[in-house]
């Protein structure tokens, strides 16, 4: 499935152009205002907005203001369009959130390379996230309503790491959310499904206590919520390419070489 992006612009030749441009790459969604934009995030899985400055209403900062503190929105990459050629119009835009800044008139090959690499870096960001053991959830964070969000998913997950029916319905419900809600937000950031959010954050867990060494592998398996060793030795493997031993092994081996 191509990216869904969503255009915003009250001049429909512009959004036209826009559309034209990008259509070959990525599902667009048009918006002729910030209102409509805002109605469409509510119910679309948008994977980046750009958006023109100069709207009537709500205008492209304050959709980019809104979109940014709303924490269901947050992780949505902002790419703004303006004819304001001053330093002051792009300290604001950044100021508020926005992940570039591109004034008009423009190249769209300009505009497709932004959005390019504002989508494979987030790509190369949640990968290694999810391959690699002691990479926190935070890193994933690119706003303070993404990190509080995700700092809330880690604590209620580890709290219930023993729990090896933990599933989204009760993650949800701890977290005070609908199972859609949580669904996309966790799936817009991690590009993970709840369940798979779940499993890895185990998985980090398991792999912090292995290496203090503390308790056998199988009884690691127990605290993180797997009721056999054999599951989680394939899982672990799986997730991070090691199996645990092979995995405390070659820590081992690191922290010799540095000692």
């Amino acid at each position: 499935m191509n990216p869904v992006i969503l255009i915003v612009d009250d001049n429909e030749e512009i959004l036209d152009f826009i559309e034209q441009e990008l259509n070959d790459k990525y599902t667009v969604i048009k918006a002729l205002n910030g209102a409509e934009a805002l109605q469409i995030l509510r119910t679309e899985a948008i994977q980046a907005v750009v958006s023109d400055v100069m709207m009537p209403e709500i205008d492209g900062f304050e959709l980019c203001r809104r979109i940014k503190q709303n924490f269901e929105h947050s992780h949505v990459p902002v790419i703004l369009l303006t004819a304001k050629n001053t330093l002051q119009s792009k300290i604001e835009g950044l100021e508020l959130g926005a992940d570039a800044y591109i004034e008009k008139p423009f190249s769209p090959e300009y505009l497709r390379v932004q959005i390019a690499n504002l989508l494979t870096n987030r790509a190369m960001i949640r990968q290694y996230f999810a391959s690699t053991p002691m990479v926190h959830m935070k890193s994933m964070a690119y706003s303070k309503a993404d990190e509080l969000f995700l700092e809330r998913l880690g604590e209620v997950i580890q709290k219930n790491l023993e729990d090896a029916d933990f599933d989204v319905e009760k993650l949800a419900h701890f977290m005070n959310m609908s199972r859609p809600t949580l669904y996309r937000k966790i799936k817009s950031i991690s590009d993970l499904t709840p369940n798979e959010f779940i499993n890895i954050t185990r998985l980090k867990k398991a792999a912090e206590l292995l290496l203090e060494g503390k308790h056998k592998i199988y009884e690691v398996a127990l605290i993180v919520g797997y009721g056999s060793q054999t599951n989680f030795g394939r899982n672990f493997s799986k997730q991070f390419g090691m199996t645990p031993s092979e995995y405390i092994a070659q820590k081992q081996s690191e922290n010799q070489a540095d000692g």
